[in-house]
């Protein structure tokens, strides 16, 4: 039986089609970015497969060079978002609850992916995810969309560094994924605070973004699809043996 995970967006369920279909969404656009022509009417299961090999097949040096122009309009712009947000955020929040497994469980599964430099499993998270890479001093390189953005981004993230997070931790959630989100430069411009708790069968996640208080409100609330998205791909691959 497939596992049920119900979304939470501003209070408000939010039935699972509706997130699959944002996701096709994204995932046509991104076929397109990636210079890919959809076959005809591909299901999302298709679509993300085409996604993930072409990403495979460029490589990160490859993804790097398709994405430089963007990418040269979009960092001085976040990183002048942040300077004038001057430390203040806005947060993107999405509940998930799921119908089995184990908060420690997935939060474990989840540090251990970015341990190991998972980047399939990082990648096919989500059709907005472009590289995701560990360096050698374990922080996280990050290029992807943001909900709401028309450029692609790239971020630095460090689940070990939680120095500029605005965020507090929930002592209803024992279990957390945290980290800053920095600029090439080493400036802060956001965060995650993900946390987690048993509930029923299953356990709850309370995903939050940090972004700068002077984005685009759109942006942030546009992100909230994306953590639905994402964390309910990489629930469904931490816990695949147990949907049989």
């Amino acid at each position: 039986m497939a596992i049920d995970i119900k979304t939470f967006i501003g209070g408000r369920e939010i039935p699972r089609e509706q997130v699959l279909e944002w996701e096709r969404r994204r995932a046509l656009v991104v076929l397109k970015k990636l210079g890919v022509q959809p076959f005809g009417d591909e299901d999302l299961k298709t679509l993300n497969h085409q996604i993930l090999n072409r990403k495979l097949t460029l490589g990160s040096e490859g993804i790097r060079q398709l994405l430089k122009s963007e990418l040269a309009l979009s960092q001085p712009i976040a990183n002048f978002v942040a300077r004038i947000s001057c430390g203040r955020r806005r947060y993107s929040v999405t509940e998930l609850l799921v119908d089995r497994g184990s908060a420690k469980e997935f939060v474990e599964w989840f540090l251990q992916r970015n341990e190991l430099n998972d980047e399939v499993t990082m990648l096919a998270a989500s059709p907005d995810h472009y590289l995701i890479q560990k360096y050698a001093n374990g922080a996280q390189e990050v290029i992807e969309t943001t909900g709401g953005s028309p450029l692609v981004g790239r971020f630095v993230i460090d689940y070990l560094d939680i120095s500029n997070l605005r965020s507090l931790p929930d002592s209803h959630y024992p279990y957390q994924a945290v980290g800053v989100a920095r600029s090439e430069g080493g400036l802060a411009i956001g965060g995650v605070r993900h946390q987690f708790r048993d509930e029923g069968f299953g356990f709850r996640a309370k995903l939050l973004v940090e972004f700068p208080m002077m984005i685009i409100p759109g942006a942030v609330s546009a992100h909230r699809w994306h953590l639905a998205s994402e964390f309910s791909n990489w629930i469904e691959a931490a816990f695949a043996s147990r949907s049989s």
